[in-house]
């Protein structure tokens, strides 16, 4: 596990609850994580530290997250960094739209914690690490 220590995850969710749901989640898993609740301070923040991964709502107080994924791009060399969209919009439109802004990957609340947990696995690259270890399947967020 001494490799996902050195994995920085950036949450952006104005949902302060379920940040810190998924902040502890991940430290206990190895991780080191931020949150930042509005996108502003989360694009400030990725330009200033060594990003792995972002977990970023869509729907944001200040700027919607299309918008964070796309200064994001202009930030990282293209899809250097990857993107997971985490958000209540469900329907298709709203993931080809996540999409064509930069989203790597997307899942709907309320979701599956072991699908959260593998997908974070996959897009840092550390699928084999932690597989198994993000608990039961059953649990929802």
């Amino acid at each position: 596990m001494d490799t996902l220590r050195h994995k920085q995850i950036l949450i952006v969710e104005d949902e302060e609850g379920l940040a810190r749901t998924v902040k502890a989640r991940l430290e206990t898993i190895g991780y080191e994580v931020q949150v930042e609740t509005e996108g502003k301070p989360g694009i400030r923040y990725a330009a200033e530290h060594r990003v792995d991964l972002v977990i970023l709502d869509v729907n944001l107080p200040d700027i919607n997250g299309y918008e964070v994924a796309r200064e994001l791009r202009k930030l990282y060399h293209p899809w250097t960094l990857p993107i997971l969209m985490l958000t209540v919009k469900d329907k298709p439109v709203d993931q080809l739209r996540g999409f064509a802004h930069g989203a790597d990957a997307y899942i709907t609340k309320p979701f599956d914690s072991a699908e959260l947990f593998q997908t974070v696995a996959l897009l840092t690259g550390e699928a084999a690490t932690v597989s198994g270890q993000e608990g039961s399947s059953a649990d929802s967020l």
